[in-house]
């Protein structure tokens, strides 16, 4: 009868365990301790991920034989990946290998890049040889017939593989609720693309253009119509929520000035990436080594003027630069040096701002400052020069042979001119009390809340090409660099367009505790001693107490 009891006591225990296995199953509870909320989804990617409503596939193409760094990385999106289909049972995930196939090899690695599936290369140590492998960090989102690549390694500028993996874990979050973005979004915004001043062949622009696509309408407006039917350019403008003027170079009439202000007064964003100065490397490396940089006369100084900005005409020289690649020797012989040229400021974006929060430093070309004037538009200074940059004044005579002498830090003074400036509010017309140039119908002296944005350099939205076809935005191809222009502009348009769900995933901080390698070698034999000897001192402990224990009890 004893027996029998302590049978059924068993059965009973192990029906509550089962039971207790199988609704923890269902329910998949899980306590995020972290102080950063690190495993805790946001309320922007739970309310992407819920509106998910047919299968979706994520292939995440990093399996098989990983180095130590990218095996890290593989976890923490799988983990990552399981929250997601926790929230919602219609998300499934597959690990593929894409190099696995070793006979294929090159071929593979050839359809991967045209799907624009860049490569890491990543140094490999075994046996005391050093090998170089090739990881495709990318996962591809496919969802009601369409395909969405989600970037998994961050490029960091000068960073290690480490640093790059933390930083990667960081963006975890955004990377795939900005997948999910593009994926499921049905009513997207316009932005229309100012033409008909010299402005940038789309071919400079194309890879913005091309991320922008993902997420809102585009279209082009061309001012040259103002001469002709200025009502109708106004009333296509109007269709647009956002315009962006790239790099005007031939000056805007007044008509045309009229009809981009009544554009902003009556609502209109717009993004405004202008050179103050006239001159390009390339005028530098084609015509002796030198060429003089002049006023770039664009008629808009009184336009902005009444907004809260000023354009200046000069130059920024910054200690903090980036380099250009100079050729030397030629034939098969030739090198290529990669030399600091202070004309090409390095900026720093600051973190007090959602739109420069966690971004790379920007690479601008040939910048002029900004200042910022009276108006009823409050103004933030985005971006600014280093602290060791001062103004150079126009026309001036730039020379490649500044390159053989280093600069002096003394003469540098002045430093921290505004070089990005966002103006918010009411819009007060440049026209108000003015006669205007011509007769519009529907024309408004004060509009509703706008925002507006400066930038000192129209090449802040160029990308480079490679046998003509275009790179991307903030990628050097001559010294392998990354920039974050690309991250800044388009941070700069999903906050003007009240976008800020991603902004505020992109600006999460996640805190990722690293090994001190200096005091894991100075303690290194400590914890080796208490991972061998403290297991073998708890278990004599256990024996000795039991021993005691069956003495006490069988030895009387």
């Amino acid at each position: 009868m004893k027996n029998r009891s302590i049978l059924v006591t068993l059965l009973l225990g192990l029906v509550l365990i089962v039971g207790l296995n199988g609704l923890t199953s269902s329910i998949n509870p899980r306590i995020d301790l972290t102080a950063d909320g690190r495993y805790t989804l946001s309320e922007t990617t739970r309310d992407l991920v819920d509106q998910i409503d047919s299968p979706l596939i994520i292939d995440v193409l990093l399996d098989g034989e990983l180095p130590p760094e990218f095996a890290r990385l593989k976890i923490e999106v799988s983990q990552f990946l399981n929250q997601l289909r926790s929230q919602n049972s219609l998300i499934k995930t597959n690990y593929v290998s894409p190099l696995e196939d070793a006979e294929n090899r090159p071929a593979l690695i050839a359809e991967l890049q045209s799907r624009g599936l860049t490569p890491a290369n990543v140094s490999v140590e075994e046996e005391g040889k050093t090998t170089q492998e090739l990881v495709f960090p990318w996962a591809m989102a496919n969802y009601k017939n369409q395909t969405v690549r989600i970037p998994l390694l961050i490029n960091k500028l000068g960073s290690t593989t480490e640093d790059r993996i933390n930083a990667s874990v960081q963006e975890l979050e955004y990377a795939f609720a900005d997948a999910l973005t593009k994926l499921t979004l049905e009513e997207k915004k316009r932005i229309a693309i100012i033409k008909g001043n010299g402005q940038l062949d789309d071919i400079y622009i194309a890879d913005l253009l091309g991320e922008l696509r993902n997420y809102y309408n585009l279209g082009v407006v061309t001012l040259d119509s103002v001469a002709t039917n200025a009502q109708g350019t106004l009333e296509s403008l109007k269709n647009f929520d956002i315009a962006i003027l790239a790099k005007p170079r031939l000056a805007f009439t007044e008509e045309e000035k009229f009809v981009l202000d009544q554009f902003i007064v009556q609502g209109g964003r717009t993004v405004w990436l202008l050179d103050g100065a006239r001159i390009e490397l390339d005028s530098l490396l084609n015509e002796s080594g030198s060429s003089i940089a002049l006023p770039n006369e664009l008629n808009i100084n009184d336009l902005l003027f009444r907004y809260g900005v000023r354009l200046n005409p000069n130059l920024v020289n910054d200690m903090y630069c980036t380099q250009i690649v100079l050729a030397s020797g030629e034939g098969s012989g030739s090198q290529y040096n990669p030399l600091r040229w202070i004309y090409h400021p390095m900026v720093f974006p600051g973190n007090d701002h959602p739109i420069t929060e966690n971004i790379e430093a920007l690479r601008f070309l040939f910048s002029s400052s900004l200042d910022t004037v009276e108006s009823n538009m409050q103004k933030t200074v985005l971006l600014k020069s280093s602290p060791l940059s001062k103004s150079e004044g126009i026309p001036k005579l730039i020379s490649l042979e500044l390159l053989n002498s280093p600069p002096d830090p003394e003469s540098y003074s002045g430093g921290g001119m505004p070089l990005a400036v966002l103006l918010e509010g009411t819009v007060r017309s440049a026209y108000a009390n003015r006669i205007a140039p011509i007769k519009l119908s529907g024309v408004t002296d004060t509009g509703p809340e706008n925002a507006i944005l400066v930038v000192a350099d129209g090449d802040v939205i160029k990308n480079q090409l490679n046998e003509g076809r275009p790179l991307e935005l903030g990628y050097d191809k001559w010294t392998n660099n990354f920039y974050g222009n690309k991250t800044f502009l388009l941070n700069a348009i999903n906050y003007m367009l009240d976008e800020k769900g991603l902004l505020t995933l992109r600006s999460r901080a996640v805190n990722i505790p690293t090994l001190d390698i200096q005091k894991v070698a100075d303690t290194r034999s400590t914890w080796q001693l208490i991972n061998i000897g403290l297991p073998l001192l708890i278990l004599l402990g256990f024996g000795l107490a039991y021993k005691a224990w069956r003495k006490r009890k069988y030895g009387r």
